[in-house]
């Protein structure tokens, strides 16, 4: 390991923030994706380990619904795993940002990523020997739950410490980017491989896929905490003080705000099946129903690819409430969208819309919050991010059954704008918010 790395475990900004600003980017190079944090050689390694894993992770996300289904033959059994993997996730996730505000972050997420492995090889284990059996493959996914609610507010406080402020939002985009793009190639990658090398062999990919994870993390230089965060120990206090910093402080507490507002209200997946089925059956059912799903997340890779003017931009609070808003509009548009081409472009321009507010978002919590606390605030981050669309999904539920599923997306599109819009006019705090 060089000294120059080494430099980042005790300098907030590291050496990067020292080196000579580049030259700007002109003509159509200055809307192309931003690059310039992965000339920094710790965050460009853990940045490309998380090409490998976006994808290997999307195969154990296609690979354990499968299993159940094939041994139940039942959708509610599917659900009830998805719940059971929810709880470890957020009580790990709340605890796993207090361990990473007090303790080294490399080290924790060596510990993590091994951790995860395990439960990947045990996946397969389980399945190559025909085990068959429903409780144990939730038990596993409760476990590797836990580990990953331990080890993203890790990662992703992490950042901070290996680039500079300047290029957080750069650098949000680059890992956004890949983590949408591993939800596109993931599940089609693990549609091709199941006919030709069946389902046991993708947990063994997913496996050998954290062996890169856990060799790039060993790279990293060390990232202990700074300041006093050496002597607290993780416990309910550091995870309640963690939560009287988010109320005290108004742009980390809005920042959250908008995420649950647009996914609470606005995220309709749960009534894409009932979509394909009745609105678009024309079109067939299954390939209505795969380009709905698959629709935001390019949205979202192509808003990433062409994220090099956004990137720059240092509004952060408008550009938060600029995308909500937007991302309200699509899917009202969506749910007016009697065609379903039409109906695919709105869902593409809502992720480039999310793709905006999550490098946004991110970006704030990284910048707002001192070092000591980014491990909690990235924390609760997770915990909204994967509650968000789960609340989404029963509220749009129970909507769709009341009201029919096109009115119950344009309405709730509409509350998106509303709230956001709302929320924006009352507390000024997120529209001042600039680097």
């Amino acid at each position: 390991m060089d000294t120059s790395e080494s430099s980042t475990g005790t300098d907030p900004q590291g050496a990067a923030a020292h080196e000579k600003a580049p030259p700007p980017r002109r003509g159509w190079r200055r809307w192309a994706m931003d690059t310039r944090p992965l000339r920094i050689p710790a965050y460009r390694r853990l940045w490309s380990s998380t090409i490998v894993t976006a994808v290997g992770s999307q195969l154990t996300a296609v690979a354990v619904p499968k299993q159940i289904y094939d041994i139940t033959g039942s959708s509610a059994w599917v659900g009830a795993a998805s719940m059971a993997g929810l709880l470890p996730l957020i009580v790990f996730a709340l605890w796993g940002g207090a361990v990473a505000d007090s303790m080294d972050r490399r080290k924790l997420l060596l510990i993590t990523n091994c951790g995860i492995a395990v439960t990947s090889v045990l996946f397969w284990v389980q399945a190559a020997a025909g085990f068959d059996s429903v409780a144990a493959l939730m038990i596993l996914l409760a476990v590797q739950q836990a580990f990953w609610g331990l080890n993203a507010p890790a990662r992703n406080a992490s950042i901070a410490r290996l680039v500079p402020a300047g290029e957080l939002a750069a650098a949000n985009a680059l890992g956004s980017t890949v983590m949408q793009t591993g939800q596109v190639i993931g599940p089609l990658l693990a549609g091709v491989l199941i006919p030709v090398i069946g389902l046991p062999e993708l947990y063994l990919i997913d496996a050998l896929a954290l062996c890169v994870t856990v060799w790039a993390v060993y790279r990293l230089p060390s990232l202990p905490p700074l300041g006093s965060a050496t002597k607290r120990r993780a416990g309910v206090r550091e995870i309640a003080a963690g939560f009287r910093y988010i109320s005290a402080h108004k742009v980390l507490l809005l920042s959250f705000s908008a995420d649950i507002i647009a996914m609470v209200f606005g995220m309709p997946r749960a009534l894409f099946p009932q979509l394909a089925s009745e609105t678009y059956a024309p079109y067939g059912e299954g390939l209505a129903l795969g380009l709905l799903f698959a629709a935001i997340p390019i949205g979202a890779v192509v808003g990433g690819l062409f994220s090099g003017t956004f990137s720059r931009a240092r509004r952060h609070g408008w550009m938060v409430i600029g995308a909500v808003v937007a991302w309200g509009v699509a899917i009202a548009g969506f749910g007016l969208s009697g065609s379903l081409w039409f109906g695919v472009v709105f869902l593409a321009v809502a992720g480039v819309a999310d793709m905006v507010s999550m490098v946004f978002r991110g970006a704030i919590l990284l910048s707002a919050a001192t070092d000591e606390m980014r491990g909690r605030m990235q924390g609760v981050f997770t915990v909204v991010v994967a509650g968000g669309p789960r609340l989404a999904d029963v509220l749009h539920g129970a909507a769709g059954s009341a009201f029919g599923p096109r009115a119950a997306v344009v309405g709730g599109g509409l509350l998106v704008v509303v709230a956001m819009g709302g929320l924006a006019l009352a507390v000024p705090a997120l529209r001042r918010y600039r680097i």
